[in-house]
C-alpha cells in the first residue's frame, strides 16, 4: 500500500491507495518545516492519524508539503514520517512539485499555488524548470491568504478600513490591537493566524467592493512580483491549485486574462490529480 500526501501550511490531504486500488482520504493540520519541527510533526501524526490506519503494511509514502525548499527542511519531514510509517520507503518533494503534477501531468506548463503562502514556477513536464522565490510570508507570498489576511489587519488596526466592515470585522473576531499584534509576533504560526482571515474577506457581505478591492490588489502584486518575471509567461495558460485561488477564482481569471494568458485550471486541491499522477506514472 502507498500513501500520497500533499501539505500546505494550513492542511494536509492524505490519499490511501490499497491493494485494490481503493482510495482512502483524510486529512491532518498542515506541517510547514520552517515553524514546525520533527518532534511537533511526529506528536501531530500520532494524535490525527486515523486509528485503523495498518501502518505497517504501508510500503511507499510520497509525501509532498509547504516549506521543502532544501534537503535540511525535507529532512524535518522525513524524520517525522520515518517515525511514524517505520517500514515504508519515504520520499519528500516540495507542494509546488504537486501542484505542477496535479495540474498539468506530463505536460509542459505554468503552474501556481494560492493558498496559505504563495507559489509559482514553469514545469518541464517532469520536474520544475524554473522557480522566482515567493520569498515566504515576511518579504513575499503576494496574493496568499496571509497577504490578503495581512492588508486586512493593516486596514482594520490603522482605522482604514470602513466603518460598517470594522464593525463586523470586531464582532466577529473580538480581537483587540494587543491580542492581534501578540498573534503575529509572540506566538506559533503566524501566517496562519493572518491567512485565517481571508476567510472573512470572502464571507463578508458588507461593502462588497472593499472587500473585491483587497483582493484585486492582491493578485495585482502576485501577477506582478512573480508571474510577469517569467520569460514569455504569455505562452502559458494559467493554472493554480489552492483554497484562496480557488475562491476568489473568478478575480483571478479576470487579472490573468488581463496580463495576456489563458485561463487553465483553477482547482481547490491537488490530491486527486496527484494519485493519478503517480498510478499512471510511478507504479503506486
Amino acid at each position: 500500500m502507498i500513501i500520497i500526501a500533499d501539505g500546505g501550511s494550513t492542511k494536509t490531504n492524505w490519499c490511501l491507495l490499497n491493494e485494490e486500488g481503493e482510495k482512502i482520504y483524510f486529512n491532518t493540520e498542515g506541517y510547514n518545516p520552517y515553524f514546525s519541527d520533527s518532534e511537533y510533526i511526529i506528536n501531530s501524526l500520532k494524535k490525527t492519524l486515523p486509528q485503523d490506519l495498518n501502518i505497517s503494511n504501508i510500503d511507499k509514502v510520497y509525501y509532498y508539503g509547504a516549506g521543502v525548499h532544501n534537503q535540511e527542511k525535507a529532512d524535518i519531514v522525513k524524520k517525522a514520517l520515518k517515525m511514524q510509517f517505520t517500514e515504508a520507503d519515504v520520499y519528500v518533494g516540495h507542494d509546488l512539485l504537486a501542484a505542477a503534477r496535479a495540474l498539468l501531468g506530463n505536460n509542459v506548463g505554468f503552474a501556481a499555488i494560492l493558498g496559505t503562502g504563495t507559489n509559482t514556477c514553469i514545469y518541464d513536464g517532469k520536474e520544475i524548470s524554473s522557480n522566482i522565490d515567493s520569498l515566504a510570508y515576511i518579504l513575499g507570498d503576494e496574493g496568499s491568504g496571509c497577504y490578503i489576511g495581512k492588508k486586512l489587519l493593516s486596514d482594520y488596526l490603522r482605522g482604514y478600513m470602513p466603518l460598517e466592515v470594522s464593525e463586523v470585522f470586531y464582532n466577529t473576531y473580538k480581537l483587540s490591537h494587543d491580542e492581534i499584534m501578540d498573534n503575529i509576533y509572540s506566538k506559533p504560526l503566524p501566517n496562519r493566524f493572518c491567512a485565517s482571515f481571508s476567510k472573512f474577506v470572502y464571507d463578508n457581505p458588507v461593502n462588497i467592493e472593499y472587500s473585491r478591492n483587497i483582493v484585486k490588489s492582491s493578485f495585482i502584486d502576485f501577477f506582478e512580483n512573480l508571474v510577469v518575471h517569467y520569460p514569455d509567461y504569455k505562452n502559458y495558460s494559467f493554472n493554480c491549485i489552492g483554497s484562496v485561488g480557488y475562491n476568489f477564482r473568478n478575480v483571478l481569471e479576470e487579472l490573468a486574462i488581463q496580463y495576456g494568458m489563458k485561463i487553465g485550471r483553477i482547482m481547490r486541491s491537488p490530491i486527486d490529480d496527484l494519485v493519478k499522477y503517480h498510478q499512471d506514472n510511478l507504479n503506486g
